[in-house]
This record gives structure tokens, sequence and C-alpha cells, in this order.
């Protein structure tokens, strides 16, 4: 009887621990789980006020709720970050975070133009998976879903890709699915989105010297220079992630083929209703893009949209 005894006690002890431990427990969780809430609307706001002060474009980020976008910090071996539209998640290396303490992000001001970049890149995705899901979206969020479906529809789900992508003239067909047209074109403009940020800082950094006594935010003419060379690289292409175990085994992206990057179209309405660019800059930036592609591609070309 004696062992049983001693086992009993032993549980006692453990239950009055546990009882005592439990709202401890609970209250920690509690805090951990709010607090990530709480700490990104912050971080949304400082974000946005911190891009307006660098003259950066904030017209699309000022239309997500502060508290839509919950901001985490890991140590990324892959990217530097990623956006996961399922659970509203913005994922940022640590090194992207003040003192990489993994608690906040860094000043837009000590960000590199890479990261800027990257940051760009992935808070479009975040646009993209707050407009999708609006239920009631504004006239303009409805016109530029119903543009990205259609686009979907005619441009991305029967795609050339770059099987080696260090070879561009190597081509292969793909019919895409459902999940992977939708990647494929939100890759597509998210990479330009990244981009225009990317070339606007280094621009500005440039020629900031003969910019400043002028007042001027971005040299225009340079810009443009840049853009008709990323059109002569055939740079601004997307990608997406196969379904097919088999394929993704080989390939963890595919990479869309030259004929298959941004087209002036969807240039316009990112420039428009993402940017917020000049409307003489969108009609030079529209007219590089056209002048480069004088005969259309036999396939992925959409019917020109009407003029409102």
């Amino acid at each position: 009887m004696r062992p049983v005894l001693v086992y009993n006690g032993w549980f006692r002890a453990v239950m009055v621990a546990g009882l005592l431990l439990a709202p401890l427990i609970f209250a920690r969780a509690r805090a951990e789980t709010s607090a990530p809430s709480m700490d990104s609307s912050r971080l949304w706001g400082t974000l946005v006020a911190e891009a307006k002060a660098l003259r950066l474009p904030t017209r699309f980020l000022e239309q997500i709720p502060a508290q839509f976008v919950a901001f985490e910090f890991e140590d990324l071996h892959a990217f530097a970050a990623e956006y996961h539209p399922a659970e509203h998640r913005m994922v940022l290396d640590r090194s992207l975070s003040l003192n990489a303490a993994g608690r906040t992000l860094r000043p837009l001001a000590r960000l590199t133009h890479k990261e800027l970049e990257t940051l760009y890149h992935e808070l479009f995705h975040a646009y993209m998976d707050f407009v999708e899901q609006e239920r009631m979206p504004s006239a303009a969020q409805a016109s530029f879903m119903a543009f990205a479906r259609e686009q979907q529809r005619c441009r991305y789900q029967q795609v050339l890709i770059t099987p080696v992508l260090q070879k561009k003239d190597l081509k292969e067909e793909r019919f895409l699915s459902e999940t992977e047209s939708w990647e494929a074109l939100n890759e597509t403009w998210a990479v330009f989105v990244g981009w225009a940020i990317w070339t606007q800082m280094e621009v500005e950094k440039k020629g900031a010297r003969e910019l400043r006594p002028s007042g001027r935010s971005l040299n225009v003419p340079a810009w443009i220079a840049r853009l008709s060379q990323a059109e002569q690289d055939a740079s601004l292409s997307g990608y997406y992630e196969p379904e097919d175990p088999g394929e993704k085994a080989l390939a963890r992206k595919r990479f869309l083929a030259p004929d298959f990057r941004l087209s002036a179209p969807e240039l316009r309405l990112l420039m428009t209703d993402v940017l917020g660019s000049p409307a003489d800059m969108i009609r030079q930036a529209d007219q590089v893009l056209k002048r480069a592609r004088a005969v259309p591609a036999s396939s992925g070309a959409c019917e020109a949209p009407t003029a409102s």
C-alpha cells in the first residue's frame, strides 16, 4: 500500500502546482496572442507615415485597415519576406527588424533600396489579398479586381515558361490551374511594384543634388529610361509555384517567358491605382511598352480595353 500512497501524494502535488500555474500560463498565452495584433496596427501606421515622409507611394496602403495585416519576424532562409494570404500574415526576416530584435520594422529610411523593393513587393500582395476578400469594395476596387480576373483568364492561364532561367529563348507551354494563374498574375504585378520603388530610390539617390533645389521628388526621364531598359531585358516577368508535386520537386518556381512580361494595360492600371503616378509619367511609360511591342504575341493577348 505504501507505493500507492507515495504515488497519490506526488499526483496531488502535481495537480496543486498545475492549478496554481494555469492562470499564469493562460494569461501569458492571451498576452502573446493579442500583442502581435496591437503591435501590427502600430507598425502599419508607422510604416504608412514613414512612406509618406519619403515620398513613396501610399495610395494603396491607405486603403488597407491597420489591423488587416499581422506582422511577424522570423529567421527566413529562402526569402527576405513572405506573405500568407490565408492568415493575412506578413513574415519578415529578422534582419529587417530594428536591431534585428524581431519586434518592429526598421525605419524605412534605414532600409536599403533592395529591402524597400522586397517590402513593397509583399505589401502589394497584402493589397491584392485585401481587395479580393473585401465584401463591400469601392467602385475603384471592384474595377481593379474585375480587370485582374480578366487578365488572369486571357493572359495567365495558357502561358510559356522558361525552364532554364538563364536561357530565355528556351520555352515550354503550360496550362495553369486557377491557383497557379492567379499567383502568376500576382507575382508579375508585385515584381513591377517592387521594381518601381527600387527604381525611384535609385534615381533619387543618383540625382539628389540636382533635384533638391527644384523640389521635385522624382527624375521622371531617368525613371522612364530605366523602364525602357527593363522592357528590353524582359525583366518585369512573374512566376508561380507549380501545384504538381513532381514538377515542384524539380523547380520550386516556374518563371514566365518574356512574351508574358507585364503588359501596357497592366502597367497603366498599377501606376494609376497602386502607385498613384503623375498622368504624364503614366503616358510616357505606356508609350515605352507599346513601342517595344509593335507586333503583339500570338498567344496570351487580351482584347484592348474600351476607353472610359
